[in-house]
This record gives structure tokens, sequence and C-alpha cells, in this order.
């Protein structure tokens, strides 16, 4: 495998829990894929720190994941196209979807994520990778 792209991003919780009042909450809908709003809505009714921890941790994956592949926010990189879902042991996975899925395959391009919480702060790195074939791109 060669390294495509890497991206990393960190995230001010108290931002994010601030642009949920602002939002009357609608911002998690927003930039959270199907699967992940699912887990957001179940950890936030446990407490919402866990809930709000979920949702500073997946912005910052999907901000990292698109510096990653060098398109930041444009198409077809959008908010819910990427998800980081977790594997039975808990390591994280971005799951694409849509257009962006097939983007990615066209290119070959697979990532690896790790994410990471501090009660102020969440940090995401993101690898993408693409088989040794495919040159980097200039």
């Amino acid at each position: 495998m060669a390294i495509y792209g890497i991206g990393t991003d960190i995230v001010q919780v108290s931002r994010v829990a601030a642009v949920m009042t602002r939002t009357n909450g609608r911002f998690a809908g927003k930039v959270l894929g199907a699967d992940e709003l699912r887990i957001y809505h179940a950890r936030n009714a446990r407490s919402e720190a866990r809930g709000l921890a979920f949702l500073a941790t997946r912005f910052s994956a999907k901000e990292a994941f698109s510096k990653a592949i060098g398109l930041g926010m444009r198409w077809p990189m959008t908010w819910r196209a990427m998800q980081t879902l977790n594997e039975q042991s808990g390591r994280p996975v971005v799951v694409a979807s849509g257009e962006l899925k097939t983007w990615l395959d066209e290119r070959g391009i697979t990532a690896r994520v790790t994410i990471s919480d501090e009660r102020d702060y969440a940090v995401s790195f993101v690898i993408a990778e693409t088989p040794d074939t495919i040159p980097f791109p200039s």
C-alpha cells in the first residue's frame, strides 16, 4: 500500500456543544450518517456527555478524512457519506456510502482512522491509502 494522504483534526468539545445548542440539536442530524446518528441517540439518552463526546469524535474524523483524501468538504465528500463506526473489537473504521464510496473505489482508496477524546477535546487521525500500483497524486 502507498499513502495517498493524511489528515488530522482536533475539535474543542465545548464548541460542538455550543453549535448543538444554537441549532436546537439539528447539528447531529446534519453531520452524522444514519448508523452514527442511531448510536449518538442511544449514547445521548444514557449520558449527554457521552453523546456529545461521540458527536465530537465523529465530526473530527470527518474533517480528518476529508483532508486525507484531499477534497475538503466538497463533492463527493459530504458529512453523512462518511461514517466512523466500530468493529466488534472496538476498532474504529471508515465506512463510505453513495457517490463518495464510488469515488474512493474508482481510485482504490481505503482509509484507516483513529479517534480519541478527553473532556475538552476530540482528536482524529486518518491515513488514506492506495495499492502500490496507483501513483501518488501530483
